[in-house]
């Protein structure tokens, strides 16, 4: 092996991180497709009345159609936000009266059907993955303050509030369905 670092320079770095990040960036993009996937099956379970509890990690009891009605509106609300804080349209945002409102949206979106609420779900889906592919390392690493001291990258929010939130509810999704 060659060693090359004695000759790197700030730039090397730059782009050897770049490199890591447009890495991670396409993997959340295909997290994200195989989430939707996942969705769309077990949305072909899920019957009008069900009405079988699964305790959400906040122990919240939702029934698997505002499981569903709460994918919907997340996967909207922190895909706009990747999106937003990526292309540098906000820097700061006070996340919890955000949250209330997404979830009166939520309970709003209950009365839908669950192939209606799926497909808001998986448009909100493609629309993210599409920024999520077409997006370079500078956009996933900008920032917003979300609360007072505390903020996120647009690729900490793919991952977690969206990506990893979404997985959390489709594994609920998942058990409700077979109770």
């Amino acid at each position: 092996m060659r060693i090359e670092s004695p000759s790197f320079t700030e730039r090397e770095i730059r782009s050897f991180l770049d490199e890591f990040e447009d890495h991670e960036r396409r993997r959340l993009a295909d997290r994200l497709e195989a989430d939707s996937t996942r969705l769309a099956e077990l949305v072909q379970r899920l019957s009008v009345s069900s009405s079988s509890g699964g305790r959400s990690e906040w122990g919240h009891e939702w029934n698997a159609h505002e499981v569903l009605a709460h994918i919907a509106v997340l996967s909207k609300f922190y895909g706009v936000l990747t999106y937003q804080v990526g292309s540098g349209k906000i820097s700061e945002l006070d996340l919890l009266p955000q949250v209330k409102d997404r979830d009166v949206a939520g309970e709003q979106l209950s009365a839908l059907p669950p192939d209606q609420l799926l497909g808001f779900a998986q448009r909100d889906h493609q629309r993210t993955i599409a920024y999520l592919r077409s997006a370079d390392a500078e956009a996933m690493r900008r920032r917003a303050v979300l609360y007072e001291g505390f903020s996120m990258s647009a690729q900490e929010i793919a991952s977690m509030p969206l990506c990893a939130h979404l997985e959390i509810h489709l594994d609920q999704l998942e058990r409700t369905l077979r109770s």
